[in-house]
């Protein structure tokens, strides 16, 4: 049976809202008097998370998720219910949250990892890794006011996610930040992952909660609506918010009684915590850009766009070198141009003598989806024998059918080593690049499917005659 980490029963939460300031005080002096409007931020909440999941939490402003990841958090307490959360918790609130304004960035990290449980020995021996995935400089001997939003996050993030947390809660963090630096933190999310940590995941991008969740819940006006998998959760949340408003009400009262539907299944199957399939794969992250307007754009090649971190395997008789994205003429590019053709290109040095040489490569978005690339499982594609001391030339040439935004590559090789097919080098998040729009497309998604509209009026009765002139 899961352990459970987090448990909710029948948690709501009240706040008082007084119209003067006063009035509070009045209150405290004559314990008869309300003169107070309640405000349930939180009603009745059940939630069982066993350890491992990755939950992912939508809803609308105003919904009670950040309300709901404090109380589990502990910096605010429930009016009624129970609350228990099993493990070391760490957490990234409200922007700068934990941080003292007048604190350097060295200071502010000491500070939190107290909090945090951690030792001044323990912090000081993870201090370097802390600065180095922040990567904020000199900055990190500034006081944080000095910081812009995007220097809050990368500190505080690199902290919360380095003191080796059994419970991660993360409320729209990721939104602020460069590329790079978003698709760093979705590889540390999935380290945690993989190590059996629990993530609690709050976002407006459906696609980072179907790609990174493993189950999701929504919320509306403090309720829990529905506990299901993203790819369902977000359905209907997305149903909800363009929901006309005569229809909200007709609507929730549906998902209420899916939710019930489900809850019952469950039971049925003795399962205290929600059967749940794997996260869908599609999507596309809301930070990638989104043009509306025709505008010529052009091949170039920016050198500061770079991976925040690469994570390279160790070599076992071979290094790969010098990977990039060319034209067909052998341009070196980072800006490509959809429905345009490249060549991605890298070099292989050999130290070792080896056999049965396969290359390979991998296109990803930022949150570290899978798009595609070449297998090195293609037996029909390798290489019998290379001999130590040589350096081997790859291309990969493709068709740049993916939709605007900014992808990452990775590129490896394998062969045999005592007898074993394994890797000989390979590389995670070695380039990245981005992709402008075509002015033919009209795609949405990630993928561009060369998807052509046409419209074809076959009724124009109701036009008067002198529209159809123009009609015609």
């Amino acid at each position: 049976m899961t352990e459970t980490v987090i448990s909710l029963k029948n948690v709501s939460k009240c706040f008082k809202r007084y119209k003067h300031p006063v009035d509070r005080l009045k209150e405290m002096i004559f314990p008869g008097q309300k003169l107070a409007d309640e405000f349930w931020a939180l009603r009745d909440i059940n939630i069982q998370i066993p350890k491992g999941q990755t939950l992912g939490i939508v809803g609308r402003n105003g919904s009670g998720k950040s309300t709901l990841l404090q109380i589990i958090v502990g910096t605010l307490t429930p009016t009624t219910g129970e609350v228990e959360v099993t493990g070391r918790i760490s957490a990234l609130l409200e922007l700068g949250s934990g941080f003292n304004p007048e604190f350097t960035g060295r200071q502010n990290v000491f500070f939190n990892a107290q909090l945090l449980g951690f030792s001044y020995k323990e912090t000081e021996d993870k201090f370097e890794q802390i600065a180095a995935f922040a990567d904020i400089g000199d900055f990190i001997d500034q006081p944080v006011k000095t910081y812009s939003s995007g220097m809050f996050v990368r500190l505080a993030f690199a902290v919360a996610t380095s003191v080796d947390p059994d419970i991660l809660v993360v409320d729209e963090a990721l939104s602020v930040g460069d590329e790079a630096f978003q698709r760093k933190c979705f590889a540390r999310l999935q380290i945690i992952q993989e190590r059996g940590g629990t993530i609690l995941f709050v976002s407006h991008a459906a696609s980072s909660v179907t790609q990174l969740c493993k189950s999701a819940i929504l919320m509306d006006h403090g309720e829990l609506l529905l506990t299901h998998t993203p790819k369902l959760v977000i359905s209907k949340y997305q149903k909800m918010i363009y929901a006309k408003p005569d229809k909200a009400e007709e609507l929730k009262a549906e998902i209420r009684e899916l939710n019930k539907l489900f809850q019952q299944e469950a039971t049925n199957n003795s399962d205290p915590n929600l059967d749940v399939t794997p996260r869908p794969q599609n999507g596309i992250l809301e930070t990638e850009e989104v043009v509306t307007k025709v505008i010529d754009y052009y091949e170039f090649y920016d050198p500061s766009m770079v991976p925040a971190e690469t994570v390279r395997y160790p070599s076992r008789g071979a290094e790969i070198i010098n990977p990039c994205i060319t034209t067909l003429k052998g341009k070196m590019i980072n800006h490509l141009i959809g429905r345009e053709e490249y060549i991605y290109t890298y070099s292989v040095v050999f130290f070792k003598s080896t056999s049965n040489v396969r290359f390979g490569m991998l296109i990803k978005t930022i949150s570290g989806f899978e798009l595609g690339g070449s297998s090195l499982n293609a037996a029909s594609q390798s290489v019998p024998y290379i001999k130590a001391g040589t350096t081997v030339s790859v291309n990969f040439r493709f068709k740049c059918m993916l939709n605007p935004g900014v992808y990452f590559l990775n590129a490896g090789v394998v062969g045999m080593v005592d007898y074993d097919l394994t890797y000989l080098d390979r590389c995670v998040d070695v380039a990245m690049f981005r992709v402008q729009p075509c002015a033919q497309s009209q795609s949405n998604g990630i993928v561009d499917l060369q998807i052509e509209p046409c419209l074809t009026i076959l009724n124009t009765d109701f036009i008067n005659q002198d529209q159809k002139s123009e009609v015609v």
